[in-house]
């Protein structure tokens, strides 16, 4: 599902977010990436999203070279992947049921679509009965789940969650996980990127830790000479 080939990141100005990072991210599989602040993790984040370009090597998404795709067809890239974000970017005039219906109506998807996906996708976060409510009105718990929705929404592949749980408290923290631990039990590949190295303990699944740009470990590497896409 995802594969760096020896990729390096520096931007102008010299820095090096990323050091010859190699790695494969199977698909159907959860993966916690650790690492301070400063330590790659939004560099890591920006190149999957082809947000950033790598300086050197390769990043591949689903088979795809994210080096060689044209800009036309990033925004097709980026439906096939769920993002939630740690601040959650609700837009606060919307109805939760309206902010995760946007996100389906700016790619054009017929009303009837709508109507049908998005309580369908609220139920699975648990929110069927907050549809109507206003982000200001809804705990930092739920509009987690709200933007988890809104990921959702587009059936994609790929889920990749940034600092989930930096908004809210640590019970909800373990329910959050659960969730994105059931919605990849149904096969989609779930990628959280945080700082909680104690969340990470809590759940056996693979951890990769970035440490200054370096991959320093890696629970789960795939056998020498295996690219799984």
């Amino acid at each position: 599902m995802i594969v760096f080939d020896n990729v390096t990141k520096v931007y102008p100005g010299g820095n090096t977010a990323l050091k010859n990072v190699s790695l494969h991210i199977h698909k159907g599989e959860f993966v916690f990436v650790l690492g301070h602040s400063g330590a790659g993790k939004s560099t890591f984040l920006k190149l999957i999203l082809r947000e950033e370009k790598a300086t050197s090597g390769h990043v591949l998404v689903d088979g795809k070279d994210l080096s060689r795709l044209k800009e036309r067809e990033v925004p097709y890239l980026r439906r096939n992947m769920g993002v939630v974000f740690q601040d959650f970017r609700l837009i606060p005039s919307m109805t939760a049921y309206e902010n995760v219906a946007f996100a389906m109506r700016v790619t054009n998807i017929p009303e009837k679509k709508i109507v049908a996906r998005v309580p369908y996708v609220f139920n699975l976060v648990g929110l069927s009965g907050k549809m109507d409510k206003y982000p200001d009105e809804l705990s930092g718990g739920e509009q987690q789940r709200v933007a988890l929705a809104r990921a959702l929404v587009h059936s994609p592949q790929l889920i990749i969650a940034d600092e989930p749980t930096g908004n809210i408290d640590p019970e909800l923290s373990v329910e959050m996980m659960g969730l994105l631990s059931a919605i990849n039990s149904v096969g989609i590949t779930v990628v959280v990127v945080t700082h909680e190295h104690e969340l990470a303990r809590r759940f056996s699944k693979r951890v990769i830790r970035i440490d200054h740009g370096n991959v320093v470990g890696d629970t789960a590497e795939a056998p020498v000479g295996e690219v799984l896409l």
